[in-house]
């Protein structure tokens, strides 16, 4: 079998004034993340997890910030349209692990959510995405609630 590796980090700023998506679902919160697209932290660094296993560039490269066509995008669309690219190369995902590092909101009662809603854009059960959250233990822009950011790691197969 040929396997391939892959990891992607995403940062996004918080601002009032926007809803907060993270893993494709819609988290109650104060604030949201600021982005071109819906900012959500955890499907971009997927997508650059994902697009980097198969040396294809990086989200930026497949959906500029500076296309006004991606304003506002769902970032569960641009996780299918890579997926598809991934499915074009012939690889499958075999495993995905992800970390989320915010101080707040809280993560843990939407990390299940989150797993179902991957696995279902990917075409894979649940058990093989493993989503994390973390915090920065008030250290830096993450610390001081400033910022969100997420590290996904991915395993493909062929």
């Amino acid at each position: 079998m040929d396997l391939r590796q892959g990891i992607g980090y995403d940062l996004h700023r918080t601002v009032s004034g926007r809803p907060m998506i993270i893993g494709g679902v819609q988290i109650p919160c104060e604030f949201g993340l600021l982005g071109h697209s819906d900012a959500d932290v955890l499907l971009h660094a997927l997508c650059d997890a994902l697009l980097g296993a198969l040396a294809l560039g990086d989200i930026g490269t497949h959906f500029p910030d500076t296309d006004p066509a991606y304003k506002g995008a769902d970032s569960l669309g641009l996780l299918k349209k890579t997926m598809e690219l991934v499915s074009a190369q012939g690889y499958s995902v075999l495993n995905i692990d992800a970390n989320i590092i915010a101080e707040k909101p809280k993560l843990m009662p939407y990390k299940a959510q989150m797993s179902a809603v991957i696995a279902n854009v990917l075409n894979i059960d649940c058990s093989q995405v493993s989503i994390k959250a973390k915090t920065n233990e008030g250290v830096d822009a993450i610390g001081r609630g400033e910022a969100i950011a997420a590290q996904v790691v991915v395993l493909l197969g062929k």
